[in-house]
C-alpha cells in the first residue's frame, strides 16, 4: 500500500489504466494512510463514508472492465479545497457560518476533475474564507506542516499542499489570489502553479470581476503531474466571458535553454524583508538555471513597488467589501468573522470609486513594466515566500527582519506582482533552511510571459529533472 501513495499521479493514472492496480486498492492504500498520518497533520477535512467511496472505486473499476476510460483522474481520490463547492459534500469555507452547507453542484474546474474521473474523499483544510496564508479556522483547526508539526503549512491552499507532501493525495486542486497556490508549495516541498489569467474557467459565481485577480489551479508532487491536472481544468467555458480556448499543455520535446535569459527579482533592491536565510537559499537555486545553459541577471523593475502595493490592498479590499457587505451588516454574523476579514471590510469600505480607478492605472501600468521587462528576459524568477514556515500557534508573522508588518498579508507581498499582471507562475522547491532545529522547505517562483503557461511548465520541468529536492518526502 506504501508503494502505491509514493507513486506520481502519471504513474498512477497509467497503473490504474493497464490495470496494474485497481481504484479499490488505490483508495485503501489512501484511506488507510489519512487514517494513519491525519489526524496530526490535519489537511482533509470533511471525509466521505468509507463505504461511499469504495463504492465509486469498485464503480470506476467496472467502467475500466468495461472498456470505458473516464480520463487521467479515473478511479483516483482526490480532496477539493474548502473554497471550492462539491456536489453533496459539505463546503465550510473555513467559516461557522457556513458549517453546515452542503452544495449541489460543482464548481466549474470541479465539475471537469469528476468528469476526468476522480473520486472526491472529501475537501482540503484552508483559512477562514481563504484570508491569510496560514491554514487555521474555527471548524476544523490548523493544518501543520508535515516535514514539522510545529510549523504552519501555509495558505490558503494549505490543506492541499500539506496532503501532498504526507502523501494523502496524489494531486491536488487549490486556488490563488494573493499566493495561495505558491506561499503552501514553498513551505510543504511541492509544486504549485498559478495559470494565466483565464486559462481556468471560475464560478459559476456572482462576482467575475474578482477572478481577475484569482484563480483556480493545480498542485502536485511534481510537474507532470500538475500539467496533467491542469489541462484537466483549462479551456474555455461560456459561464467565465474571461476564460481562454484550451490549448496545448503537453511537454514534450527537449527546449533548449542555452541562451535564454533569467530576470532575477530577488528583494526588489531592498524594498521587500526577508527571514535570515531565505534569500540565500533561493539564490543558491538560480546555479539550476545556469546550469540549464541560461543567463541570469539580477534585475530591478522600472515601478514604484509601494503604489503597487495600495493599488493591490485597494482592490483586495474593495472586492471584499462586495461579496461580505450582507455578513458584515448582521451583528450576529459579524461576530463570527475573523479579526483579518474584519480588517478588510472596513478598509474596503471606505475605498472610493476614484481609488479603484487609479488602482486599476497602477495594475494596468504594472502590466506593461512586465511587458517591458519581458523584452528582455524570456522567465522572471523571485522568491515564493520572504519567510520559513512559521510557528503554527500564531496567527501571522508579525515582524520580518526587524520590520514591523502593517497588515496581516504585508509578509507575504513578494508573491503581489504575478497576481496583479495575470501571469503564469510555477511555484518550485530550493530546497531546505532555517535556523530551527530541522530544516524547512521554501521556494522559488519561475514566472512566464502573459499566456506563457506551457513554456512556464516546460522550463519547471527542467529545473525539477536537474534537482532532487522533490524526492525529499516529509513522511
Amino acid at each position: 500500500m506504501t508503494e502505491i501513495t509514493a507513486l506520481s499521479a502519471t504513474e498512477l493514472s497509467a497503473k490504474i489504466r493497464s490495470g496494474a492496480v485497481s481504484s479499490v486498492e488505490v483508495v485503501t492504500a489512501y484511506l488507510e494512510r489519512i487514517d494513519a498520518l491525519n489526524g496530526e497533520i490535519n489537511p482533509i477535512v470533511s471525509r466521505v463514508d468509507t463505504d461511499l467511496v469504495l463504492a465509486q472505486a469498485r464503480a470506476c473499476d467496472a467502467d475500466l472492465a468495461a472498456g470505458r476510460w473516464r480520463g487521467f483522474l479515473h478511479g483516483m481520490p482526490l480532496a477539493v479545497k474548502d473554497l471550492s463547492e462539491v456536489a453533496g459534500i459539505r463546503c465550510t469555507y473555513g467559516s461557522p457560518l457556513f458549517a453546515d452547507f452542503i452544495p449541489d453542484a460543482d464548481d466549474i474546474h470541479v465539475e471537469r476533475m469528476r468528469a476526468a474521473g476522480a473520486i472526491f474523499i472529501g475537501k482540503t483544510n484552508t483559512p477562514e474564507w481563504g484570508f491569510g496564508s496560514h491554514s487555521y479556522n474555527p471548524v476544523f483547526g490548523t493544518t501543520r506542516n508535515p516535514y514539522d508539526l510545529t510549523k504552519s503549512a501555509g495558505g490558503s491552499s494549505g490543506g492541499a499542499a500539506a496532503g501532498l507532501a504526507a502523501r494523502l493525495l496524489p494531486l491536488a486542486d487549490g486556488s490563488d489570489m494573493m499566493g495561495s497556490l505558491r506561499n503552501p508549495a514553498a513551505f510543504n516541498n511541492v509544486v504549485g502553479f498559478r495559470p494565466s489569467f483565464g486559462r481556468v474557467p471560475s464560478g459559476p459565481g456572482p462576482d467575475l470581476y474578482q477572478h481577475q485577480l484569482s484563480t483556480a489551479g493545480p498542485m502536485g508532487r511534481s510537474v507532470r503531474d500538475v500539467a496533467a491536472l491542469l489541462a484537466i481544468q483549462a479551456g474555455y467555458d461560456v459561464r467565465d466571458p474571461w476564460s481562454l480556448p484550451l490549448e496545448p499543455l503537453d511537454l514534450g520535446g527537449e527546449p533548449n535553454w542555452r541562451g535564454r535569459r533569467v530576470g532575477w527579482l530577488g528583494d526588489f533592491g531592498g524594498y521587500l524583508p526577508f527571514e535570515a536565510g531565505v534569500l540565500d537559499l533561493d539564490r543558491s537555486a538560480l546555479k539550476v538555471f545556469e546550469g540549464l545553459g541560461m543567463a541570469v541577471d539580477e534585475v530591478l523593475p522600472d515601478f514604484d513597488m509601494d503604489r503597487l502595493w495600495w493599488a493591490w490592498t485597494t482592490l483586495r479590499s474593495w472586492l471584499t467589501v462586495g461579496s461580505m457587505q450582507d455578513i458584515y451588516e448582521d451583528p450576529a454574523r459579524r461576530a463570527l468573522l475573523k479579526p483579518e476579514i474584519l480588517w478588510e471590510i472596513r478598509h474596503g469600505l471606505r475605498v472610493t470609486a476614484a481609488e479603484v480607478y487609479e488602482a486599476s492605472k497602477i495594475r494596468s501600468a504594472w502590466y506593461k513594466a512586465c511587458l517591458s521587462l519581458f523584452e528582455t528576459y524570456d522567465f522572471l524568477v523571485l522568491p515564493s515566500a520572504q519567510v520559513f514556515p512559521f510557528d503554527a500557534e500564531i496567527p501571522w508573522p508579525r515582524e520580518v527582519a526587524d520590520r514591523k508588518m502593517d497588515t496581516y498579508h504585508r509578509w507575504m507581498e513578494v508573491v503581489i506582482g504575478p497576481s496583479m499582471a495575470g501571469l503564469p507562475v510555477a511555484a518550485m522547491p530550493a530546497g531546505f533552511g532555517g535556523n530551527g532545529s530541522s530544516a524547512l522547505p521554501n521556494g522559488i517562483q519561475i514566472v512566464g510571459p502573459p499566456r506563457g503557461d506551457r513554456a512556464t511548465l516546460r522550463l519547471a520541468l527542467a529545473y525539477e529533472e536537474a534537482t532532487d529536492w522533490l524526492t525529499r518526502s516529509a513522511r
